[in-house]
């Protein structure tokens, strides 16, 4: 399909603010899909259907395709776009306000998520899904290629970070595809990527998510400071105690949080939980 023609048809405008930029390339499209390996027995969430160029694409490849899209400007451009198939349906509202738990509802057999996120809420929804989900089966993201780096990094690399960190508990972030500026339409600032996240939500036996949750934020609380000093100023303890708590942990006193894998993070989180139950 021809869409500037009828982008420029229906007199739509792209809007900054909902950080508006398609990729219109088909054969681009497909192969995020593919990538994803959606088939007809699975259904799938998008979010920011935009023009509805990647949501034709997941159509072809999905048994059930639902969109939420903010830009209601956009209405007649994705019924035009989407008049070909009976499988998909939009729901016009912001995802970021929706209930997790009443989507799924209708979706306890899992589902997938698959979209070109808008740059600047990538990090709010990957956390909405990763964290209140309890049936997505794995997410295929177009992001900003920092972004998708710092989703996909190892520990002791620059980019690992704490939302690494957060993926890691559930499951494991691959870099697929990179996309040049150039693809979207109008082109962004930046280069892109697509990452596939693959959940597992048995990866690891742990005794408190929120615990684990405390210790990334820790950790990554001031990166030029060792985790040591990171437990002492937000646990407010006394440097014997934050290292008697890594010596028992088996992590080097002098380690940073990017040092630490999901693993070790687990072990720390565990620790502290118990130590706490222990001293009431």
């Amino acid at each position: 399909m021809d869409i500037k023609r009828i982008l420029q048809k229906h007199g739509f405008y792209f809007k900054k603010a909902y950080g508006q930029n398609f990729l219109t390339d088909e054969f681009l499209l497909d192969d995020i899909v593919t990538s994803a390996g959606i088939t007809k027995e699975d259904t799938v969430i998008e979010i920011g259907c935009g023009a509805g160029t990647l949501t034709r694409a997941i159509a072809k490849h999905a048994g059930k395709v639902i969109g939420y899209e903010i830009d209601t400007k956009l209405t007649g451009i994705l019924d035009e776009m989407l008049s070909d198939f009976d499988n998909v349906e939009i729901v016009f509202e912001d995802i970021m306000k929706q209930n997790i738990a009443e989507i799924e509802k209708n979706f306890s057999a899992g589902y997938y998520v698959v979209a070109n996120l808008p740059y600047y809420i990538t990090t709010p929804i990957l956390m909405k899904f990763l964290e209140e989900s309890k049936y997505v089966k794995g997410l295929v993201v177009t992001v900003q290629k920092e972004v998708a780096l710092r989703l996909s990094a190892k520990e002791n690399t620059a980019d690992y970070g704490a939302i690494t960190a957060m993926i890691n508990l559930v499951g494991d972030a691959y870099l697929i595809k990179h996309i040049g500026r150039e693809q979207f339409l109008p082109p962004p600032s930046v280069d892109s990527a697509v990452v596939k996240i693959v959940l597992n939500r048995d990866k690891f036996k742990l005794k408190s998510v929120e615990t684990y949750r405390e210790m990334v934020k820790i950790a990554f609380g001031n990166r030029r400071k060792t985790l040591c000093n990171n437990l002492m100023n937000s646990l407010k303890i006394a440097r014997a105690q934050a290292e008697d708590i890594l010596t028992s942990c088996d992590i080097d006193l002098l380690a940073r949080g990017e040092t630490l894998s999901a693993e070790k993070f687990v072990i720390l989180s565990d620790y502290v939980y118990e130590l706490r139950r222990k001293n009431g």
